[in-house]
């Protein structure tokens, strides 16, 4: 029981599934559905902080190395084409919607990477993150809540 806690955990934080992920692990390895709902979106909004970390101090150190810096222009670029006009317009709402939405390429990472390049108010950009987070983590919970009780 703690190695599938463990494991949620460290899908919700990982930038691979976020709670998206953790949220039907820990539910199909039998962990309590309350308690994995409240693990991956605690784990998942943990994400953001560490990320303003990541992108503030340790971002500008590895854009020396050109091969971290192609990558990190591709990201960006990719961030700015796929999400920017919608949050460049929408704002605070765009950005709420962009990481509810329970899609690969959507999410508290997205989320954080684009408050980072349009320079959104870190306190408000924390608060669009958590909302769009717990409404992506009820979506998935409620979708996997779903699809197990349909497959009893």
């Amino acid at each position: 029981m703690i190695q599938e806690i463990i494991v949620t955990i460290l899908w919700s934080i990982s930038p691979f599934g976020e709670a998206k992920v953790g949220i039907p692990y820990g539910m199909l390895n039998d962990v309590n559905i309350y308690l994995v709902f409240a693990i991956a979106f605690g784990a998942n909004i943990l994400v953001f902080p560490l990320m303003m970390f990541f992108l503030d101090k340790i971002n500008t150190s590895f854009l020396r190395w050109n091969f971290y810096k192609r990558g990190a222009i591709w990201v960006a670029r990719r961030a700015k084409t796929g999400s920017g006009s919608k949050i460049q317009k929408y704002g605070f709402w765009g950005l709420i919607l962009f990481v509810m939405i329970p899609l690969p390429g959507t999410g508290v990472y997205a989320g954080s990477i684009a408050t980072y390049l349009f320079k959104i108010e870190r306190s408000k950009a924390f608060a669009a993150n958590v909302i769009g987070i717990f409404f992506s983590s009820v979506i998935v919970w409620v979708t996997t809540l779903l699809t197990m009780n349909g497959m009893s």
